[in-house]
């Protein structure tokens, strides 16, 4: 059986959607939120539309320490809180998926301005605040959560990813890989992530002007890439 996947903040909806399509495909999901009671709604969602999905809701911290790879899927604004919470219950060998985007509208101001990150990018930031041993890989800020939540639509895009640790890129891009439609893409070390982050605000702008839900897909790339 393939090993739980924690998603702290997944109530919000990228991380509905991800835990939405990782369910599907037979994956456990633990959905995390600072309140039990709305974690426990969300798998309610989730159990509608996978009827067979292995899901749990919890408490943020209750969740984290259940699998090898923790998502985190919250607005920048609650990146540092969450992360602070989560001190005591992330362990060494975990890798930490950051999927925050240092969005001016997650603060106040429009969505399509980038916030300056004093450590360089939201991912580079979350390396400095996890415990020791836990590898940071940034990924999954270009995926539409609409998209994601629909099961009705296909998924054809890139994730691209960037981390220091291979190893923990490569366990993460297996886990992406397990979603059909979403080819990882090994983009480099983690402080590549600055550039990553700054896509999503430009797709939120390519989308709002095309009414579409539009991802990033590279090409010329080999068929294999790990």
């Amino acid at each position: 059986m393939p090993s739980p996947v924690p998603i702290v903040g997944g109530t919000g909806a990228l991380g509905f959607g991800i835990a939405l399509r990782l369910a599907r495909e037979g994956v456990p999901v633990v959905i995390g939120s600072r309140v039990p009671e709305r974690a426990r709604e969300v798998v309610d969602r989730i159990r509608e539309r996978v009827p067979d999905a292995q899901a749990e809701g919890v408490e943020n911290a209750d969740a984290a320490p259940r699998g090898p790879i923790v998502l985190l899927t919250v607005p920048f604004r609650a990146q540092s809180e969450n992360l602070n919470n989560l001190r005591e219950a992330l362990r060494e060998g975990q890798i930490l998926v950051d999927a925050t985007v240092p969005l001016a509208a997650a603060v106040s101001g429009k969505a399509t301005r980038l916030l300056g990150v004093p450590q360089g990018s939201a991912g580079q930031q979350a390396q400095e605040m996890v415990p020791d041993g836990v590898e940071v890989v940034s990924a999954l800020h270009t995926v539409s959560a609409a998209t994601l939540a629909d099961l009705d639509r296909p998924l054809d895009e890139d994730v691209l990813v960037a981390g220091d640790s291979r190893e923990a890129k490569r366990a993460v891009a297996e886990l992406v890989a397990q979603v059909p439609g979403l080819r990882p893409v090994d983009c480099g070390r983690l402080e590549v992530a600055r550039m990553i982050e700054g896509l999503t605000p430009l797709l939120i702008s390519v989308n709002a002007r095309h009414k579409s839900h539009a991802g990033v897909k590279l090409t010329g790339l080999p068929a294999e890439l790990w």
